[in-house]
């Protein structure tokens, strides 16, 4: 994906986020903490996903220990 096309997506995310401000009104803060709070939860839960499988598949420490005889 080119530089430009980047830049135009961050570009109308940004006008997004000020149309939905403006639309708020005297509840916009509420609405971008939780627009935010939520997108958060989300992409911490997506890369702890990412990262499991990954382990998963290069036979973590977990597999590695449990064909030891539980490490111990």
């Amino acid at each position: 994906m080119s530089n430009a096309v980047k830049i135009f997506a961050l570009a109308m995310v940004l006008a997004l986020a000020l149309f939905l401000a403006v639309l708020c009104g005297g509840y916009a803060p509420w609405y971008f903490a939780w627009l935010v709070g939520t997108t958060m939860i989300v992409l911490i839960s997506v890369s702890g996903a990412v990262l499991f499988e990954t382990q998963e598949a290069a036979g973590g420490p977990r597999s590695q220990s449990q064909g030891q005889g539980g490490g111990r």
